[in-house]
Order: C-alpha cells, then structure tokens, then sequence
C-alpha cells in the first residue's frame, strides 16, 4: 500500500506538467499515471515565484480537478483513504502476540533492539524469562498484594515441628496426637451424620480449641502474599507454637516458672539476632499464639501460665489470640477454631442455606457445666432458668470435658434452637460462642468483653445487628431469660439471625490450604487486618515507642 501523501505528491506534479508531455498508455492500468515523454527525464525546473494570490487560485482549482468526482483518480483516492480509516479503527481487535501485551515478555524481547515488535505464532511455545522474585512480584502481583506481603521465618524445628512430634507429652492426662491430626483439624466428625447434611459431613471434624497455631502456621506457608526475600516484606511471621508449648506444665505440679517460660526464652534469643526484627523493633512483626491471653501473663514466679508476653523482647510484636486483653494494642482476639471447615465456596453457601431454612423448636439454649466450687456460680442460675422453661429451653449438661472439642448433642440443640445462652467460660470467652453461631444461633451475652471487645475485625460493628445483652446483675437479681427473648418479634429475630449467616464465612477457617476463593474465612479477615494495622503504624501520625 503506498502511502496517502505520496499519491498526492504524484498527483500534484501531474498537474504542473505541460498537458502535450501527458500520454497515458493504452496498456497501463495502474493507478500511478506518470507522464511519458520520448525525452530524457530531467529534473523538473524550480518554479518561478508568482503573485500569491494567483498561486492560491491556481492551487485551489487543482485541488478542485484532483478531488472532484467526475476524475477517476480522486475515487482511488478516497477508496484508499477509507481502507486506511477502517483500518486504524480497528486495530484493537487484531489478535496481537503476547510480546506486546506481557509486561515480562517486553522486558525478554527488549534485548532485540531492531526488532521489537515479533511476531509469535499463536501455538508457540514462549521460553518466560527468569526475573528476580522482586521483578516478578511487582509485575504480577500488585493488585493481589496490594496490602502486604508477608515473610515466613524458617524457625529452628524445636519451636513448632518437634512439639507436634512429641503430642505424646503435651498434657498430663493424655496423648493430644488424635486431637492435633489432619493438620490441626483432629479427627472426622462422622458422629454428626444425620445432623449434617450428608454432602457437608467430609467438612466437619472434632476440632481442638487450641490449635490455632498450626492452622495458621499451615495457611501463611501457602500464603498467595507470601515472599522467599525478606527486604520484600511489609509483615514477618513467627511461627512459633507457644500455646502447644506453654500446655505442657500448665497443670503439672511440679513444673516451674523456668520451664514454663522455656521456649518462648529461646525463640527470643533467637529472634533477637534476625536483621529484620532489630531494623524494626519487632513492630512489623506478629505471632498466633493459641490460647487465651492470661495464659501468657504471669507477673510471678507462682502465679498461672507464662510471662512470655511480658518479655521485653516480646513487646511490640502483634499477637493473634483466641481471647485478648482489651487494654492492650497488641492482642488482637481471633475466633476460636470451630468443627467446620469448609473445602470450597459452595460448602459455605449450602450451609448457610441449611441454617437458614432449619425449623427451630426451642426459644434458646444452654450447653455447659455449673461450677459449684464458684460462690454465687452464674452458669447453675442460668441452668436454673433453662430447667425451669419447659420445652422453651434446651440443656447440655458439659460437665468435665464432654464438651471440649464439640459434641453432636451441642450441634443438635443449636440448630434447634433460636437463641443459644453464652456467659463466660473460664474465662471471658468461650468457644460455644462461635459454634453457636455458626449453628445459625443467635447469641445471648451476659458479659460484653465475651465478644464486643473482642473480636472487632470478625463480627458486625453494630451489637444489637446479631446478638442479645442481658446484664448479669439483672439476672441474679430476677429478670428472665426467657421474658427478654420472648419481647422480640420473629421479624427481629430474623434479621438477626439473617445477619449471624451472613458473617458465617468469618468466623470459619477454610480447610484448603490455599482458603476460599470467592469469599474471606477468618484467617484471610485476620491477615487483612495485620496488614492494615502494619499500614497504619507507618503513618506520620502514629507514635511508636523504642
């Protein structure tokens, strides 16, 4: 195709040329008409300057005879020129090869300097370059980790895996290998068929409380924002199983404060030689430690527990629990690990569908133990109450550990019921909170740091959205449970327990390595918020401590 301008640079000259010079040729019929002449070709004269009015005139009327209709060659003209709109308007659909679209293929092809733009048949086979990891991040990587990148310390075996192999010995009335099998997740819960949908049952297991540690440790190694170099992190993991750890002496009679604080003392001195955590001061750093917060306070040597969070070594480190303390920025509670673990988005789904359309037979629920030996014991009150209502309410009796890991009898009396009875467990929280939600339950708190002030990033930030309050004194003094939840109408309880389903996927952790993949579980909800809070420290605003 020959270009616009030139046609029209031949035409123009056409047009200056003597009509005695012209003589087309009877058997030519190209569209490029030069003038024949049995003379030499001679370089054309430089025309004379004229007047410029008459060179426009004589310029105009050219223009005029080149373009007008009645002149063959103008239709030639306008066909090309058509062809030449037609095609730039339609670039964008040509099927380019990816050389022009890849950004890591441009960077591999920009070595030919004279021919940057190949062309790859569509069934080859492209040799991708080997970038470093930080050339790959930053090209494919952006918009998935926009928020943060994680770095997972290749920790010495002593602090994670060799505990796991000694399950044997890691409580003094037990073995604790069955509980921690499968990863974490314990045994299959085939006591649930029939309770279950049958489809569902390979999702649910006899879940230990406290195996958080080894859920996360498993879920941040297959991490999609995980990084091999550390100069690429904006956060640092340890993992580090110090619920697992510290277990062991909890009840021993004869353990010290020593052994207690054994491992945690080496994973600190361990830790204190990392380049990364001097550079930072630990601020961009975080754990999981899977027990409650008080377990890892002790403030002397005879008291409860560890002082592992006291250490100094362990200050600004950010701190996963399954129960906070409130007044401290660096806990940060998670949900207990609960029976089911959902393999893909359709498992959360069709659950939330069967607690949804569940007809539920009982007002509430009660599932738990009176503690005799506590004065005015506030579990045997609400027990009292349970007994006391008829079929309205449903008991189960949890005495010593029948409870622990989650029983078919605890899932039957929350599906069946509207609302399910949480005051505080050993502590302020419990795990019945969580499989009673997810149960499609709606809890009733008597404590507002069994949930409200603890685990923020995973519940709705409206109380009364999904759950109930009493104060416990207004119950010790004689309100009934059962009146209070009786006053709300089934519209109210409907969209409360509407909003219990919806949160559902947050308070779960995803069986798959790689988690869910069209919704958040409760371990992508709390990397969410580590990287946040990471995001957040680096404000000019934020004041941080040395």
């Amino acid at each position: 195709m020959y270009p616009l301008s030139l046609l029209l640079s031949l035409n123009s000259l056409h047009t200056r040329l003597p009509n005695s010079t012209y003589k087309p040729s009877a058997t030519n019929n190209s569209f490029l008409m030069l003038p024949h002449s049995s003379e030499p070709h001679r370089r054309p004269k430089s025309p004379e300057l004229s007047d410029p009015k008459s060179t426009f005139s004589a310029l105009t009327a050219a223009l005029i005879h080149l373009l007008s209709p009645r002149n063959p060659r103008s239709w030639i003209l306008y066909i090309i020129l058509f062809l030449q709109i037609l095609l730039l308007s339609n670039l964008r659909s040509f099927p380019y090869p990816d050389a022009f679209l890849h950004p890591s293929t441009l960077l591999h092809n920009s070595t030919n300097a004279h021919h940057p733009y190949l062309s790859i048949p569509a069934n080859a086979v492209v040799q991708q370059p080997t970038l470093p990891q930080s050339e790959v991040i930053e090209n494919t990587s952006l918009d998935q980790c926009g928020s943060g990148r994680v770095f997972v310390y290749d920790l010495p075996r002593t602090f994670n895996k060799e505990i796991l192999e000694n399950c044997d010995n890691l409580n003094p009335w037990s073995s604790r290998c069955v509980a921690l099998a499968n990863d974490g997740l314990g045994q299959s819960a085939a006591g649930l068929a029939g309770i279950v949908p049958e489809d569902l049952l390979p999702a649910w297991y006899w879940t230990d409380q406290f195996v958080s540690e080894i859920i996360f440790h498993r879920r941040m190694l297959h991490h999609k924002c995980r990084v091999t170099e550390p100069e690429l992190a904006t956060a640092f993991y340890i993992p580090f199983y110090a619920g697992l750890a510290v277990g062991k002496y909890l009840w021993s009679n004869t353990s010290t404060a020593k052994d207690r604080d054994h491992h945690c003392d080496m994973m600190l001195t361990w830790l204190n030689d990392q380049p990364y955590y001097k550079k930072s001061n630990g601020w961009n750093h975080f754990i999981t430690m899977g027990r409650i917060t008080w377990d890892f306070r002790r403030s002397k040597d005879q008291d409860w527990g560890s002082s592992c969070i006291y250490k100094t070594g362990m200050r600004n480190v950010t701190r996963l629990l399954i129960e906070r303390n409130p007044w401290d920025y660096f806990d940060v509670g998670v949900p207990y690990p609960t029976g089911f673990h959902p393999r893909f988005d359709s498992d959360v789904t069709r659950w939330q569908q069967f607690v949804r359309d569940r007809r539920r037979s009982s007002l509430f629920c009660f599932a738990g133990a009176p503690r005799r030996t506590f004065r005015n014991d506030f579990r045997g009150l609400l027990l009292s109450q349970c007994r006391d209502s008829g079929e309205s309410c449903r008991a189960v009796n949890c005495s010593g550990s029948r409870c622990s890991n989650g029983t078919s009898a605890i899932m039957e009396a929350f599906l069946e019921s509207d609302f399910c009875l949480q005051p505080r467990g050993d502590s302020f929280t419990r795990r019945s909170i969580f499989d009673c939600m997810v149960a499609g339950s709606i809890p009733v708190f008597f404590w507002r740091r069994s949930a409200y002030f603890q685990y923020e990033w995973f519940l709705p930030a409206e109380p009364g959205s999904y759950s109930v309050y009493i104060d416990r004194n207004a119950v010790k003094n004689g309100t009934s449970v059962k009146a209070v939840l009786e006053s709300y109408s089934k519209e109210e309880v409907r969209k409360m327990r509407e909003k219990v389903i919806e949160y559902i996927p947050r308070l779960v952790y995803a069986k798959s390595n790689n988690g869910l993949e069209g919704m958040k579980d409760a371990f992508d909800v709390a990397m969410e918020g580590v990287f946040r809070r990471f995001r957040d420290q680096e404000d000019l605003s934020f004041s941080k401590w040395r």
